[in-house]
């Protein structure tokens, strides 16, 4: 069982091949890997919505992302899954690969889209001050709309999904997610501890998180697969290019499990 809190809303697709779990990005949720579970037929597609995010029930107060690994795992727990393919999307690529270092055996493989693994230097934090403060002062319209043009890309047809997702959320839930991901901790000297095969993408167009983050990433991480980046693409790829990320990712996942044919139905 879940502790008290939080209580994470989960998605399982169900099903008897190989588990892979998806954890979205800071202000998504995990609505955000539709186009990537449908990429994924016979696969076991996990995701949950993080604290402060989505339909989670939790206390509304600040936490790390060593405790949403934690609550990863927890949620794998729960399910009785032993262990899983990690799919991680900017702060649910912090999460993964704290996961990493916490459970090992418990990461069959990571997959880091739009991610890093140092913390955000002064000109980024300057930046997210003014989203959290804005959410923070209630204009959460006005906020959201600047903020999804960051994340998806001027005019992405799929600003207006989202941003009626932000404007049912509290502005001052949205201000304490944004102050998490404020405060993520470096773990780049940590990195050669895992060694999990790896998958790391990038959006070219990516200004959150910039592609030369990305490439560090792949070069330090020991088993991971050469860089790969997504020409103009923004921040977040599994939105607004699901087939060419789907394909990439169910590519990388064949390789490293059983034909779903093969797999036990035991």
């Amino acid at each position: 069982m879940y502790p008290s809190e939080p209580r994470p809303h989960v998605l399982d697709s169900g099903g008897r091949g190989p588990a892979v779990l998806f954890l979205h990005g800071n202000l998504m949720d995990s609505t955000m890997w539709d186009g990537l579970v449908e990429a994924l037929p016979g696969y076991r597609c996990l995701r949950f919505d993080f604290r402060l995010h989505g339909a989670t029930a939790d206390d509304g107060l600040p936490f790390t992302y060593w405790d949403a690994a934690r609550d990863a795992l927890a949620v794998l727990d729960a399910l009785d899954v032993r262990s899983a393919h990690f799919v991680g999307h900017s702060q649910g690529g912090f999460t993964a690969l704290r996961a990493a270092l916490l459970a090992s055996g418990r990461v069959a493989s990571l997959t880091l889209l739009d991610t890093a693994a140092d913390a955000f230097p002064g000109a980024a934090l300057a930046q997210m001050a003014q989203i959290r403060d804005g959410f923070a002062a209630g204009a959460v319209t006005e906020t959201g709309t600047a903020v999804l043009e960051l994340l998806l890309g001027a005019g992405a047809p799929q600003t207006e999904y989202w941003l009626s997702r932000l404007i049912r959320q509290p502005g001052e839930r949205l201000a304490r997610a944004v102050g998490v991901l404020m405060g993520v901790d470096s773990i780049a000297g940590r990195l050669g501890e895992i060694t999990a095969p790896a998958l790391v993408l990038h959006g070219s167009a990516d200004l959150p998180i910039p592609p030369a983050s990305g490439a560090a990433l792949a070069t330090a991480l020991p088993s991971a697969e050469p860089f790969r980046v997504l020409d103009g693409v923004a921040h977040t790829p599994p939105v607004t290019h699901p087939t060419e990320t789907g394909a990439l990712l169910r590519s990388f996942l064949e390789a490293r499990t059983l034909p779903l044919s093969e797999q036990s139905v035991s």
